[in-house]
């Protein structure tokens, strides 16, 4: 039965490719796979950022993704303190099916924010993103239908691939555009749009060429203080590829636990939680420390796939860690929620 639920997985696995890249359930955690526009956008020199996704690790691994990524404002004494100007690297692979399909993707971001107002309080930013990916398929370690018989597997398939590793890569190119504005530095609102795939590149393997489709991704939310040691933190976003559609929209309390005024370092604690309509109920628990942030996050599934996956969809994991001077300047950014 593991196994048949595999190659039904599998197809499933295989459709979701064709229509959608990978992504993470803590979206606001991965700003590099949202919108390019975030890039050095934050209140510090540097940031370091990982994200590890686990989905249906029940049935036979179905997905795991990692990303790794690094970011930076440069040329800030050339610059006024209004506007930002970052550069960021990330490191990005996706695993699917048991580990015959893998995706590795390496990208440099670069984008440029514009104080409209003499503080720096409204900024408009636009930012671009070149990728390069290749993706490997290990033949061995694919199942198909006409190997499963009555008293078990056979290693006679009709497909023949001479247990080769099929592989192929591409150059992409994205772009995002974002608006953030403050009253003051307890508060942001902002909204940003973005588009992936611009260039359209094409996969090849053995039966033809398939056409990478545009993703279309509008995000937007906004921090605020609801008393005096709580923030609300609220977000939403809307993604489009290739027919198919992916909502997500929720929040999270932030309770400080000391006067980050007057600390070294603010530590935090978040709880809230986010739903992918139609598809998952999303709790999320989170930690800042010593200018580290912990992220957690376990989708429940809702979707009629609940039955297979015994309401379960998958863990999540995001680190952030934020390198600071003493000169590091407040920009007014929001923190990805």
């Amino acid at each position: 039965m593991r196994h048949l639920l595999f190659i039904l997985f599998s197809f499933l696995i295989l459709q979701t490719s064709k229509a959608q890249d990978p992504h993470f359930s803590q979206y606001f955690a991965s700003p590099f796979t949202v919108n390019p526009a975030f890039t050095g956008k934050f209140d510090g020199d540097y940031r370091i950022m990982g994200n590890f996704r686990n989905q249906w690790s029940q049935i036979d691994n179905g997905y795991q993704t990692y990303s790794a990524a690094i970011d930076m404002p440069i040329l800030q004494n050339q610059m006024n303190d209004r506007d930002v100007l970052g550069i960021g690297f990330m490191g990005y692979s996706d695993k699917s099916a048991n580990g015959a399909v893998s995706s590795n993707y390496f990208s440099f971001s670069t984008a440029f924010n514009k104080g409209l107002d003499d503080k720096g309080y409204q900024q408009l930013g636009l930012g671009l993103q070149g990728t390069y990916s290749n993706m490997m398929v290990n033949t061995s370690k694919l199942h198909f239908l006409d190997q499963l018989t009555p008293l078990g597997w056979t290693n006679l398939t009709s497909e023949n691939f001479n247990n080769s590793t099929l592989k192929n890569h591409y150059l992409d190119l994205n772009a995002g555009l974002l608006y953030t504005y403050s009253t003051d530095e307890s508060n942001n609102y902002y909204v940003g749009a973005s588009m992936y795939h611009i260039n359209k590149p094409k996969q090849n393997f053995t039966i033809g060429d398939f056409q990478i489709n545009p993703r279309y991704t509008f995000n937007a939310g906004a921090y605020f203080p609801v008393g005096e040691e709580l923030t609300l933190h609220v977000s939403g976003l809307h993604s489009i590829q290739s027919g198919t559609k992916e909502t997500l929209l929720g929040g999270a309390l932030q309770f400080h636990l000391n006067d980050e005024y007057n600390s070294v370092a603010p530590t935090n604690f978040f709880a809230g939680g986010w739903v992918r309509f139609g598809d998952a109920i999303i709790p999320y628990v989170g930690l800042e420390f010593l200018n580290t942030k912990l992220g957690l996050t376990y989708d429940i599934n809702s979707s009629g796939s609940k039955t297979v996956t015994q309401s379960r969809n998958g863990v999540e994991l995001s680190l952030q860690y934020i390198i600071k001077s003493n000169k590091t300047v407040n920009r007014h950014t929001p923190p990805q929620y």
